[in-house]
């Protein structure tokens, strides 16, 4: 009754883009892009912690601590990172469930102050730990909000931006990680004094996200589905999309819901005993694990090492390390541009995909293979790194994060999540622990182990990984059954057998 006296609302695009776009900008902010800030932040203060660490043993215990003990706490620090983020992931889909998507990125952000406070005071307090301590708590609220962000993008989304939507996660974290090491450099709060303040920069982000993202709506389908409240969706839908008219779209998601009835939201381990969801398990177990075993990621913690072995001079590192973040934002910007273009509606997930491993096989050979041997190895390793972290802007990047969403119907996609979010941050933390010791033995041959990881990743997803672009939820788990029981009559199964037993009776 109270929408015939409310005015007329804006033309549907321009009031669907900007309620849109505040959205994305209010999740990303403290959500991907904390994950890319305090992923690259840590890199420029490397030798100042560890003189700190040093300084700290000596003044507890009379005696310096040996450099190799230096180099263990140090990987601890940078380790505890992806750690905190495993049992962040492992947080986010219970939270997702009972707070919802935007109260879970609200809540979260409890994290980044209780990180914040113990990186800026950990200097006065002569505490290292504090430093382990607040890396640990910065992780969890990387590891919940990598999670629980593009789960509540995905689902507000209209089904023809739902793929541009999903790409901005990839946006946020490039412009994090830039952020970071522009942030991190001598000029600015990368100098001897100043990194505490640095590492507890993250607080700004977290700040503007509070003040921002309650002002928008939740999710319309986790309103309808899990609460069950009609109303709710429809002026959270209405909001999104700038129109009364969302009937077509509210039929879309009572359909999802009629088929989600009677049965409860899954838990992790229960997606490994379903055999409708095999398909989907294994796509998220081999492309998330192959995202960060590539070693993307850890480039940019230990960028400064990667070029000094290189060979790059000292003084012009630090703005190498500048360069790593601009070349994976340029990729994120582009794939924007494509997108809204309906380029990746005609190339696909799957072809942005084998793409992007492709090209970073071919990209690392040329660094194992060549700087040994040519004389102006610096710039080419440079350059052989950047067009690595271009080729991994293109593809994993950018559509590994919505796979989860659309291989996954309402009531496993939190637990989806959970187990993409583990395995992801799980193998993160595995190769940021080992990555020194891996650069120590292997020197120019690092990327060998990588390029083993992007050749799997890309002939599974040439073979294995169903294309989503285009399809609605309802069709992706109609193919998706139709791939897990191939010798069965197609039909309404993917709804489960608990729909259909109550549907009969």
């Amino acid at each position: 009754m109270e929408d015939e006296h409310e005015p007329p609302l804006q033309p549907r695009t321009q009031t669907q883009g900007r309620i849109l776009f505040l959205t994305v900008c209010a999740a990303g902010i403290g959500g991907t892009f904390q994950f890319g800030y305090n992923l690259s932040i840590i890199n420029a203060p490397t030798l100042h912690v560890q003189e700190f660490i040093n300084e700290t043993w000596l003044a507890r215990t009379g005696r310096p601590l040996p450099d190799h003990l230096v180099l263990l706490v140090w990987s601890l620090i940078v380790s505890l990172y992806p750690l905190g983020g495993l049992f962040g992931a492992l947080l986010a889909g219970p939270l997702a469930i009972t707070l919802g998507r935007k109260k879970s990125l609200l809540v979260n952000n409890v994290f980044v102050v209780a990180s914040a406070v113990l990186f800026g005071f950990s200097r006065e307090a002569g505490s290292f730990e504090m430093i382990l301590l607040g890396r640990l708590l910065v992780g969890v609220s990387a590891g919940v909000s990598m999670n629980v962000q593009p789960m509540y993008l995905g689902e507000s989304a209209p089904q023809e931006l739902r793929g541009a939507v999903a790409m901005t996660s990839a946006i946020f974290t490039a412009l994090g990680i830039m952020l970071g090491q522009v942030v991190g450099i001598r000029e600015f709060l990368g100098g001897p004094q100043a990194w505490p303040l640095l590492l507890a920069s993250c607080l700004v982000p977290g700040v503007l996200q509070l003040s921002t993202l309650p002002l928008l709506p939740e999710s319309p389908r986790y309103l309808l589905i899990d609460r069950g409240d009609a109303e709710a969706c429809l002026a959270a839908l209405r909001r999104l999309r700038g129109t009364q008219d969302v009937a077509a779209e509210m039929r879309e998601m009572e359909e999802e819901r009629a088929a989600c009835r009677g049965r409860c939201a899954r838990r992790p381990w229960e997606l490994f005993q379903d055999r409708a969801l095999r398909r989907q398990v294994m796509s998220l177990v081999v492309l998330g694990s192959a995202m960060e075993l590539c070693g993307n990621d850890s480039v940019y913690a230990y960028a400064a090492s990667v070029f000094r072995e290189a060979g790059v001079p000292e003084e012009k590192i630090q703005y190498a390390i500048i360069g790593t973040g601009s070349w994976e934002l340029r990729p994120s910007g582009l794939s924007l541009t494509l997108i809204r273009c309906a380029a990746i509606e005609r190339v696909g997930r799957r072809g942005l995909l084998v793409g992007g491993d492709c090209l970073m096989t071919f990209w690392g050979a040329i660094f194992t293979c060549l700087q040994t041997s040519v004389p102006w190895v610096p710039y080419l390793a440079m350059s052989c790194i950047f067009a690595f972290i271009l080729s991994f802007g293109i593809g994993p990047a950018g559509v590994t994060g919505i796979l989860a969403t659309e291989l996954f119907d309402q009531t496993a996609r939190p637990a989806a999540y959970v187990v993409c979010g583990a395995l992801m941050w799980a193998m993160l933390f595995l190769v940021g622990l080992g990555f020194p010791f891996i650069m120590e033995g292997l020197s120019h041959f690092l990327y060998v182990p990588f390029l083993g990881v992007c050749v799997c990743g890309a002939v599974y997803t040439g073979l294995f990984l169903p294309e989503t672009k285009g399809k609605t939820f309802l069709e992706i788990s109609e193919e998706l059954h139709r791939l897990n029981f191939p010798r069965r009559a197609p039909g309404p199964a993917w709804r489960g057998p608990e729909v259909i037993q109550s549907t009969e009776l």
